[in-house]
């Protein structure tokens, strides 16, 4: 009982968190998803800290440390759970945007060839998996009675990805105002490759430095400096453990793990990436 009332605060302390679940697609309300969260941390916290003792006791250190460590790890983990929902979100936002171009002037030739705008969307929930899936929910949402209006402008609050929305929103005020919607719609689409243009070109001029970068301190210094480090150990006798070249390795791995991140984060998502 304590616990829930524990839960329910947090999931108060984040007044965003259940429309970021719903624009990720999770159907756990923000009380659920705290708790899940919040279990997943504890069992992985556990997991590594009884990792921590054992090696701990090998080496003659306190495994009291690792009791000091658990609740500061709990606390980092659950930080890092609770961001799911926006690394989904982003995934989902850049999966749309990879299709939105395609998907759009599919949209568009099916309105250009006498089509519906209902059968339209019809046919591009059927061809697209991800961005077919608000096309999809739009329709169920008009065969349940629903306005076309109102089905779009709930997609526009669910979905992730602002050029999605930009689409959404020139349909609507397309059908609104009465103007063709396939020429409307083909000025938004001309508009959001123009713009997937500038980003690859600016993702190419990020990524000359990062490499540079990455050829220094990831692949040149680890090399010269692990050479050296062993001549140096050699002349001053010191012992060199497994351990310690375990650890020299997991920081290696660690920082290419980071040069991976940051070229992968920045990379556009727009359909010239592939």
């Amino acid at each position: 009982m304590y616990f829930d009332i524990f839960y329910k605060k947090v999931a108060k302390s984040m007044p965003g968190l259940s429309f970021k679940l719903q624009q990720a697609g999770m159907p756990d309300t923000a009380v659920e998803f705290i708790k899940k969260t919040f279990f997943s941390a504890f069992y992985l916290t556990t997991g590594i800290m009884i990792t921590v003792a054992l090696l701990l006791s090998k080496i003659d250190i306190s495994v009291f440390f690792a009791v000091l460590l658990f609740p500061v790890l709990l606390f980092m983990m659950f930080l890092y759970f609770v961001k799911l929902p926006d690394m989904k979100i982003l995934r989902i936002e850049r999966e749309i945007d990879r299709e939105i171009v395609y998907a759009g002037r599919y949209l568009i030739i099916e309105m250009e060839s006498g089509i519906s705008i209902y059968d339209s969307f019809k046919y591009v929930a059927n061809n697209y998996p991800v961005i077919g899936k608000y096309f999809r929910n739009i329709v169920e949402d008009i065969d349940l009675g629903t306005t076309i209006d109102d089905a779009l402008n709930r997609a526009v609050e669910l979905t992730p990805s602002q050029n999605f929305r930009r689409v959404l929103w020139q349909i609507i005020n397309s059908m609104t105002t009465g103007a063709d919607v396939a020429t409307s719609l083909n000025t938004v689409i001309e508009q959001i490759v123009r713009e997937q243009r500038i980003e690859l070109n600016e993702y190419g001029r990020k990524l000359n430095p990062i490499a540079m970068f990455y050829m220094i301190v990831a692949v040149i210094l680890p090399s010269i400096g692990i050479t050296m480090f062993v001549i140096l150990v050699s002349f001053l006798s010191i012992k060199l453990t497994l351990s310690t070249l375990i650890m020299i390795a997991c920081m290696m791995g660690f920082v290419q793990f980071l040069f991976y991140t940051v070229v992968k984060s920045s990379r556009p998502s727009s359909q010239f990436e592939e």
